[in-house]
């Protein structure tokens, strides 16, 4: 009965430990989605503080099925566009902030949550490292491994994502 009580102490501190440390300090700008193009590709309005100003980004760090990919690629569409609506967004750049065709890589924030890890959690993407971007890897691959673990999206064994 001790040793129980000192492995739930122990438990506990670790618990206590990690809820102190520090949310992670998020720099970007904000911006007005505009419209949803597929489950990692969207277009914000008011760059350079100019609302008629429009961008294409592609969220970084992931990669989800092509449209033509029944069910998957119309899924992470419809679960991005019912998230995000027009809503604002924070946009976070890695060390790269563009690709090598000039678009925005970005990692969007919503609500302080990283949509890019909901869509991995949810299995609507796959973790995809982009060197040197690298910031959320690990945050990405624990998402995966754990909507990998449940089942959920395109790791439901049914319905697999055949990429």
């Amino acid at each position: 009965m001790a040793s129980s009580g000192r492995g739930l102490i122990c438990l506990l501190i670790c618990l206590l430990l990690v809820a102190c440390q520090p949310a992670p300090v998020v720099e970007g700008i904000t911006l007005q989605v505009q419209q949803v193009l597929t489950g990692r590709d969207l277009e914000v309005a008011g760059v350079a503080g100019q609302p008629e100003i429009t961008e294409r980004v592609r969220l970084e760090g992931i990669d989800v099925p092509d449209l033509a990919q029944q069910p998957w690629g119309r899924a992470a569409r419809d679960w991005l566009q019912q998230v995000l609506g027009n809503q604002s967004v924070l946009l976070e750049s890695d060390i790269e902030p563009r690709d090598d065709s000039g678009q925005r890589l970005a990692y969007l924030w919503q609500n302080g949550e990283l949509v890019n890890e909901r869509l991995v959690a949810e299995g609507y993407a796959l973790a995809v490292p982009h060197p040197p971007n690298h910031k959320y890897d690990q945050r990405l691959a624990r998402a995966q491994d754990r909507a990998r673990v449940m089942g959920l999206g395109i790791w439901n064994t049914r319905n697999p994502w055949r990429g």
